[in-house]
């Protein structure tokens, strides 16, 4: 029973680090999009790169300015996976 919970709370704790760092570019991206449909509505140009290439310079800013937390976040929990395994590791063969 506790090694369902504790998966269940590493699992749980992917779902929160996965969000985090997907985030800031989703947000980006949706603020970006969201700006150009409405210029494209009000003027009436339909054009497909005119959504493009702001979408792309954003989401790269926002990976510049973000990136490094983005990394820290994934290698934490990358580490406390590890630190997981080995865990589980050693608990097994202390066991008889």
């Amino acid at each position: 029973m506790e090694d369902i919970t504790t998966l269940l709370a590493l699992a749980d704790k992917m779902l929160w680090v996965t969000a985090l760092v997907a985030a800031p570019v989703l947000i980006a991206a949706l603020a970006v999009g969201l700006a150009v449909g409405v210029v494209q509505a009000a003027t009436s140009v339909n054009e497909q790169t005119l959504t493009f290439v702001p979408k792309l310079a954003v989401v790269a800013l926002v990976l510049v300015l973000f990136g490094s937390s983005m990394m820290t976040l994934i290698g934490d929990f990358t580490q406390e996976i590890f630190a997981q395994i080995a865990s589980t590791g050693q608990a097994e063969q202390v066991a008889p």
